[in-house]
Parts: structure tokens; sequence; C-alpha cells
């Protein structure tokens, strides 16, 4: 008899170790589901300017919007869901409208609308990326 309450306290506690690190396991893919998830999708201004670099001759030029300059609005609008995401692609345009010479204003800011692309900014140096929701 004391051999089988000896066996059975054993056995309960290496289940109980054991059911432990299972929850210390479970817990912890939880907390990385957690940290990564936000930044699963995130965008980056590498992100922003892949999208928009054929866009780049309609920029400066006017003209036709080509369908990969199309495509890549579209593309970047559906990526940025979240404000913050909102808020780095307006940065990151703002940026890119700095350093690339020769764009003109009314085409960067009638761009969206050419493509049927509904932006909840202005894209102009004058826009403010904090304020947008």
């Amino acid at each position: 008899m004391l051999h089988n309450q000896t066996h059975n306290k054993k056995k309960h506690i290496a289940c109980s170790t054991m059911a432990g690190m299972m929850m210390k396991v479970l817990c912890l893919t939880m907390a990385c589901m957690v940290v990564v998830a936000p930044y699963a999708e995130a965008v980056s201004c590498s992100d922003v300017v892949n999208k928009l670099s054929p866009c780049i001759s309609y920029l400066k030029n006017g003209g036709s919007v080509s369908a990969a300059c199309c495509n890549g609005i579209k593309g970047l609008n559906a990526a940025a869901k979240s404000t913050a995401d909102k808020k780095t692609a307006c940065g990151c345009l703002k940026n890119a409208y700095q350093s690339i010479s020769g764009i003109k204003a009314d085409n960067a800011s009638g761009l969206p609308k050419k493509c049927g692309v509904n932006i909840p900014y202005k894209i102009s140096m004058s826009t403010n990326c904090n304020n947008i929701k």
C-alpha cells in the first residue's frame, strides 16, 4: 500500500510539473502573439516608396496615371488600416515628397482621386500627419 501511495504521489508531481510547464509555454505563446500582432502588418516607409515608385513620372509630369501606380496606391491604402499605419504612410509620403525634386503639388494631391481611392488626408507638404485618425 505504501508503495502505491508513493508511486501515486510521484505520478501526481510529474503531472503537476508537466501541466505547469504547458501553462508556461501557453502563456509565453500568447504573450508573443499579443506583442507581435500589432506589428505584423505595419506599414513602413520602404513599403510606401515601393508601392508608389511607379507614380513618380505622373507626379512630375502629369498626363495619364499608369495601372501600376494605381495598384500601388490601392495596395498602400489597403495596408494602412490602423491610425498608426495611416500616420506612418502620411509621414513617409511627405518625406518622399521633399526628397524627390520636381513633384507638382496638384498632381500629388489629385493622385488618389485619379485612381479611385479615398484616403483620409490630402497628399501635401502642409498636411499635419498627427491629426489623422
